[in-house]
C-alpha cells in the first residue's frame, strides 16, 4: 500500500506542475498583453527593398486577387517584389498571373513543401533585397504592412512578426479558428515582447533581413512547421523578434472540422519534434549563457492546448473538490495535492 501511495503521489505531482506552470505561464503573459508593449526608438531611418514571397500549392481559386492586391501597398513600387512561388497550378492561373507586375516562378517536387518552395524562389530571384516577407496564398496585406514593417527594422531588428487577424468568419470552426488566433495573438506575441521577450512567429505576416533568411533557411527542409524551427534558430542565436501590432494581414480560416483536426494534429506533431531536438541546447543554454527566450520558446513546444488545459484543470478541480465534501478519507489519505490549489490552477486557466 505504501509503495502504491508514492506512485500516485509521484503521478499526481507530475500532473499539477504539468498543469499548474502552463495555466500560470499564460496568466502571466495575458496580465501582460494588457500592460501593451512600446517599441523601442528609431536607430536609423531609411527605405528597404522587400521581396514579398508568396508560395502556394494548387492554390488557383485565391492566389490571383491574392497577388492583385499584394500590389496595393503605399510603399514606393520600386522597393517592393511580389513573388509567386506557383507549385502545381492550373495553366489558365498562370496565364493570368503572368499578366500582372509580378515575378512568377514555377517550382515542382516529388514531395512539396514550403521551405523547399521558398528556398528555390530565392535561388532564382537573387540578393538584391533587404527584407524577405512571407505570405500565405490566402493572405491579403493592410495598405500599409510595407510601411509598418520598414519601420519596425529601423529600430534594429532581423525578424518581425505582423498581427494576423480573420479574413473570414462564416462558420463555426472559422470563428474558433479566429478567436483561438487572437489568443495567441495577446499571450505570445504582444505578452511576449511586453516582458522583453520575442514574439513567437506564425509561419505569414512576418519578414527578415534577406541574407540572414536566406542564408538560415538553406539549413531548413522541413517537412511542416518550418516557422518553428526557423524561431528556435532565431532565438538560440540571441536574435530578438519584434511584433507589430498595427499590421495587419488578413488570413483565411478553417471553415470545417477535418481541415482544423489537420491541421492542430500537423501543428502537434511538429512541435513534439522540434522540442525533442531542442530541448537539451535550451536547458544547456539557459544555464550556461542565460538564454530565456530560448528555453521559453522550447517550452512552448510542450505546452498543453489552452482547451485542454482548461478542460483536464476543470476535471481535476470538480474531483478534487468532490471529495472534500464528501470527506472521502481513503482518497484524501491517498492523494497529497489540495482541492484548493486544483481550484487556484483552474481559476487561473479560465481567467
Amino acid at each position: 500500500m505504501e509503495i502504491f501511495k508514492i506512485i500516485v503521489n509521484i503521478i499526481e505531482i507530475i500532473i499539477f506542475i504539468y498543469l499548474g506552470f502552463a495555466a500560470i505561464y499564460i496568466f502571466i503573459f495575458a496580465i501582460a498583453g494588457r500592460i501593451g508593449y512600446k517599441p523601442k526608438n528609431l536607430l536609423e531611418k531609411r527605405k528597404r527593398k522587400f521581396a514579398v514571397l508568396i508560395p502556394g500549392y494548387k492554390e488557383d481559386n485565391v492566389i490571383i486577387e491574392v497577388a492583385s492586391e499584394a500590389l496595393k501597398q503605399d510603399y514606393p513600387t520600386e522597393l517592393f517584389d511580389v513573388v509567386i512561388i506557383a507549385d502545381t497550378f492550373k495553366k489558365e492561373t498562370l496565364d493570368k498571373l503572368a499578366q500582372l507586375p509580378i515575378k512568377l516562378i514555377e517550382v515542382s517536387f516529388t514531395k512539396s513543401t514550403k521551405s523547399k518552395a521558398l528556398n528555390k524562389a530565392m535561388e532564382i530571384i537573387g540578393n538584391e533585397y533587404d527584407i524577405a516577407l512571407i505570405l500565405d496564398a490566402d493572405n491579403i496585406m493592410e495598405y500599409q504592412f510595407l510601411s509598418k514593417f520598414n519601420q519596425a527594422f529601423d529600430r534594429g531588428f532581423v525578424s518581425v512578426q505582423g498581427h494576423r487577424v480573420a479574413k473570414n468568419t462564416n462558420t463555426n470552426f472559422a470563428i474558433l479558428d479566429a478567436v483561438s488566433e487572437e489568443i495567441n495573438n495577446h499571450i505570445y506575441r504582444l505578452g511576449h515582447r511586453a516582458l522583453g521577450l520575442s514574439s513567437a512567429l506564425i509561419g505569414s505576416g512576418m519578414a527578415f533581413e534577406y541574407s540572414f533568411f536566406k542564408s538560415t533557411m538553406q539549413k531548413i527542409d522541413a517537412v511542416g512547421g518550418f516557422d518553428k524551427e526557423l524561431e528556435l534558430r532565431l532565438l538560440q542565436g540571441n536574435k530578438i523578434i519584434d511584433y507589430v501590432e498595427d499590421a495587419l494581414v488578413y488570413d483565411e480560416k478553417v471553415q470545417n472540422t477535418e481541415v482544423f483536426e489537420n491541421q492542430r494534429k500537423r501543428w502537434l506533431s511538429a512541435q513534439f519534434v522540434y522540442f525533442n531536438r531542442y530541448f537539451l541546447p535550451g536547458i544547456k543554454d539557459l544555464f550556461l549563457k542565460g538564454n530565456i527566450d530560448f528555453m521559453d520558446k522550447v517550452y512552448q513546444m510542450v505546452q498543453p492546448p489552452r482547451i485542454l488545459l482548461l478542460g483536464l484543470t476543470t476535471i481535476f478541480a470538480a474531483i478534487s473538490l468532490l471529495f472534500y465534501l464528501l470527506d472521502f478519507k481513503l482518497i484524501n489519505e491517498l492523494l497529497i495535492i489540495d482541492f484548493s490549489f486544483w481550484i487556484t490552477i483552474f481559476i487561473l486557466t479560465f481567467l
